[in-house]
């Protein structure tokens, strides 16, 4: 027996919070769609968001570490799953849209360049040298989901969850605490699991972190989770706006300033960069001159020849762009 798509949106939407946006007020999508009699918008739009080409492709993107030999490294699929957890858990303790949430965070790094942000930093020196304009990882992740997936249809998600995707970093705060939420958890989540990768990767030892941050937060990766979490419900119920207390704020952004001075920047991450950047500027470069080489969904009927090659590189995982940049520049053996 099929029930009422109605009853779904309005039995999802029971308990939450006033603030929260719920799916039967929806902004709706950019191209109407009859509702599904099982799953609210936000439901499927995190569905659609799941079984994505650049979704799957996240796994075998950097989020710190190049192409890390280790296997308990986290990559950008990982660092996403991360975002969702602590997402979801703040928006259900705070009454607010839990699908909402959940899509976004699992939409918010799909246009992500490959080697994580030293990939990012590559790829907008090569456009800017080439267009004067900068690339950003927000807007290429709304790029994704608008007009490049599903060979150039996009997925059509709702509007609250492209907004969330864009807003995700940057200047302008998100328009739902749902998005506001993934903002701040994004963040959580990478200034934490990216000292345990430096840790597990020894280029800081415990010793090193900062010791008035961790005695506040906790010594443990899951510690300073919890701890910035219960801080951050405690601090937004009922209030309207998501937010961290002024000491919790102030103990996060001194660690990602000891991120930026001891791991982001530190001596081996230099050379990688300076790898990393020669890789991206030459294959910016050989694809601006064979652009009859690029696929067809790049570009989305764009001519822009180089808004057509950022999409295929930012599109990129590592080991790909690693082999493309071998079978294009370095010499084979010859067999004969």
């Amino acid at each position: 027996m099929s029930q009422d798509p109605e009853t779904t949106i309005l039995h999802a939407d029971e308990g939450l919070s006033s603030y929260a946006r719920k799916a039967s007020e929806s902004l709706g999508r950019d191209e109407p769609e009859e509702p599904c009699s099982l799953r609210t918008c936000f439901q499927r739009d995190r569905d659609r968001i799941v079984h994505s080409k650049s979704f799957r492709r996240l796994k075998h993107k950097t989020q710190v570490f190049i192409a890390p030999e280790g296997d308990h490294y986290r990559t950008r699929i990982t660092h996403t799953l991360e975002v969702s957890g602590i997402s979801r858990t703040i928006a259900r303790a705070l009454r607010l849209n839990e699908d909402l949430a959940e899509a976004v965070s699992l939409g918010h790094d799909l246009g992500h360049t490959p080697f994580g942000h030293i990939g990012e930093e590559a790829l907008s020196r090569a456009l800017m040298s080439r267009t004067g304009r900068r690339f950003e990882h927000n807007h290429q992740s709304l790029r994704v989901v608008r007009y490049l997936e599903k060979d150039g249809k996009g997925l059509n998600l709702c509007r609250e969850v492209n907004d969330g995707i864009l807003r995700h970093t940057g200047d302008a705060e998100p328009q739902t605490l749902e998005g506001c939420i993934v903002r701040i958890a994004d963040r959580i989540a990478y200034i934490n699991h990216d000292i345990d990768d430096a840790l597990r990767a020894g280029i800081v030892s415990q010793t090193d972190l900062p010791e008035q941050v961790t005695g506040l937060l906790g010594r443990t990766c899951r510690q300073r989770i919890d701890t910035l979490v219960h801080d951050l419900v405690n601090s937004s119920w009922e209030r309207g706006e998501i937010r961290l207390s002024p000491s919790m704020s102030d103990a996060a952004q001194a660690l990602r300033n000891y991120l930026s001075e001891n791991v982001y920047t530190g001596v081996g991450t230099r050379r990688q960069a300076a790898k990393v950047s020669g890789l991206v500027e030459k294959l910016f470069d050989y694809y601006m001159e064979n652009s009859n080489l690029l696929p067809r969904w790049t570009g989305n009927g764009e001519s822009d020849d180089a808004v057509r090659v950022t999409d295929y590189i930012a599109g990129m995982t590592d080991r790909f762009a690693i082999r493309t940049y071998r079978e294009l520049f370095v010499p084979r053996e010859w067999g004969l």
